[in-house]
C-alpha cells in the first residue's frame, strides 16, 4: 500500500507520517526539507528563488516515488507530488513570485513526470486553520520558517481547500486537526486512526 499525507506548512505531516509508520509498521518516506539547498534563500527572497525551489522539490518527490514503486513494502509518504504542482507552484505564480515563463516550464516538467507515475492508494489531507499552522510553525522553531509571510500561508490554505475538494486521483480522507494534538495526546491519535480506517477500510485490510 502507498499512503500519502498532504497538508499545508505546519499541519503536522511529518509527525503523522512518523506515528502512523510506527503504529502500522510501514516504511516512512519523509520530505527532504533540511537538505533543500534553496529553502533558506527562498524565504529571504521568494521571487528570486521560487522556480529553483519548486524544481528541486518536484524532482526530489519524483525520485522518491520511483523508490516507492520499487519496494514491496507498505509505505507512508510525507507530502504528495500533486501539492507541488497544483498548490505551491500556481500559488507562487498567482502572487507574482514566479514568472509565467518559469511557471510554464515547471508545468511542462511536472506533466512529463505525472505521465510516468501512479497515484497513491490513499491521500490523508490534514486540514488546518492558519492560526493553528502558525502555532505549529512557531513551536518547532525552524529558523528559515520565521520569515514565512502570513498572506503566503493564507493563500496556500485556500488552494489546499480547493484542491482537496476536487481531488479524484485516489481516495482522500480529510482530517481537521484544529482541535487535535495527536503528537502529545494518544486519544487524539486514536481518533485519527479510527477515522482513516472507517473512511478507507480497503487500505488497511
Amino acid at each position: 500500500m502507498h499512503v500519502a499525507i498532504a497538508g499545508n506548512i505546519g499541519a503536522g505531516k511529518t509527525t503523522l507520517t512518523n506515528m502512523l509508520a510506527k503504529q502500522l509498521k510501514w516504511t516512512p518516506h519523509f520530505e527532504n526539507v533540511d537538505n533543500n539547498p534553496y529553502l533558506n534563500d527562498f524565504y529571504e527572497d521568494m521571487q528570486r528563488w521560487s522556480f529553483n525551489l519548486q524544481i528541486c522539490f518536484v524532482t526530489s518527490r519524483f525520485e522518491q516515488i520511483q523508490q516507492i514503486k520499487k519496494t514491496k513494502k507498505s509505505v507512508i509518504q510525507d507530502r504528495t507530488i500533486y501539492e507541488d504542482a497544483y498548490i505551491f507552484a500556481p500559488n507562487l505564480h498567482a502572487m507574482g513570485l514566479m514568472t509565467t515563463r518559469d511557471f510554464e516550464n515547471y508545468q511542462a516538467l511536472f506533466n512529463l513526470m505525472n505521465s510516468l507515475i501512479k497515484a497513491p492508494d490513499l491521500v490523508i489531507y490534514l486540514q488546518s486553520s492558519v492560526p493553528t499552522l502558525v502555532r505549529h510553525i512557531q513551536k518547532r522553531g525552524r529558523e528559515y520558517e520565521s520569515a514565512i509571510r502570513l498572506d503566503y500561508l493564507r493563500s496556500l490554505n485556500e488552494r489546499y481547500e480547493a484542491w482537496a475538494s476536487k481531488f479524484n486521483m485516489c481516495k482522500i480522507v480529510t482530517v481537521n486537526i484544529d482541535n487535535l494534538d495527536f503528537s502529545e495526546k494518544k486519544e487524539d491519535m486514536t481518533k485519527i486512526l479510527q477515522q482513516i480506517k472507517k473512511e478507507a477500510p480497503a487500505v488497511f485490510k
